[in-house]
């Protein structure tokens, strides 16, 4: 067995590799080409290389479908998010927004810094067996490596001014970022007015479904119009990973 601080150094760097950072390369081996359906999609993930063994053999894989949460005096999420310069990506598995350093999360003594944002159709997360139509994902690290995202569903409604300006300067190749010469964003834009939520431990919802994740998920959905649902949709028809089994773990809720 390798030495505790080896296996946490290993996992880091796949994080970075694969969740946080996934235009620039990184010093190592190509990690194997991974789908959402087929010979490649979530059911086989675990068997396409050592590094997935996670996605099979893990005890705290995410997404999950949130029920029996329990309520608890949770702190308040404090978001400060910066305006910054578009830079996009088509990374062949979903359309992410990369963020520079200096936007932060606080929840209570915890503080990150927001890395990336992402969206998934349909959502990932599920609340009591109920699913929205998107989600988008918000990453951020601490200053050892320890992720956490912020889970924000989509539903059907009026028009996302955001989204409307990020889909408007869609990258026309894959796997290249791209800066957007003249075009701001503030991704706080992107969540909703009560910022009640959800949280549970969970893993990265891609290859390597690396564990030690904290989740923390919206209650309160924000609207994007049909046509923007459409638009991603016309791109990534399906890229949400099946919902994993809870095994028990403990999913808390504020008041």
């Amino acid at each position: 067995m390798r030495n505790p601080s080896f296996r946490k150094g290993l996992f880091r760097l796949g994080v970075v590799c694969v969740m946080l950072i996934p235009a620039f390369a990184c010093a190592q081996q190509t990690p194997p080409h991974w789908s959402y359906s087929g010979h490649e999609g979530p059911s086989e993930w675990g068997k396409l290389d050592s590094t997935y063994a996670a996605c099979s053999s893990g005890r705290t894989q995410s997404p999950i479908d949130i029920r029996g949460a329990q309520k608890a005096d949770l702190p308040a999420p404090k978001f400060d998010y910066n305006s910054v310069p578009l830079n996009i990506i088509d990374n062949g598995h979903t359309i992410q927004v990369n963020y520079p350093p200096g936007s932060t999360l606080t929840v209570g003594q915890k503080f990150y810094t927001l890395k990336q944002f992402h969206f998934h159709h349909p959502s990932e997360e599920h609340v009591n067996g109920h699913g929205y139509d998107m989600v988008v994902h918000l990453v951020h690290a601490d200053a050892e490596g320890r992720l956490a995202v912020v889970a924000v569903f989509l539903k059907k409604g009026d028009l996302n001014p955001l989204i409307d300006l990020i889909w408007q300067n869609l990258p026309t190749d894959k796997g290249k970022a791209i800066d957007v010469s003249g075009v701001t964003l503030n991704a706080k834009d992107l969540l909703p007015a009560d910022h009640g939520y959800y949280t549970f431990p969970g893993s990265l919802t891609t290859p390597p479904c690396s564990e030690g994740v904290t989740w923390y998920v919206m209650k309160n959905a924000v609207a994007l119009s049909e046509a923007q649902v459409t638009a991603f949709a016309k791109l990534y028809p399906m890229n949400a990973r099946p919902i994993e089994a809870p095994n028990g773990r403990e999913i808390l809720e504020t008041q």
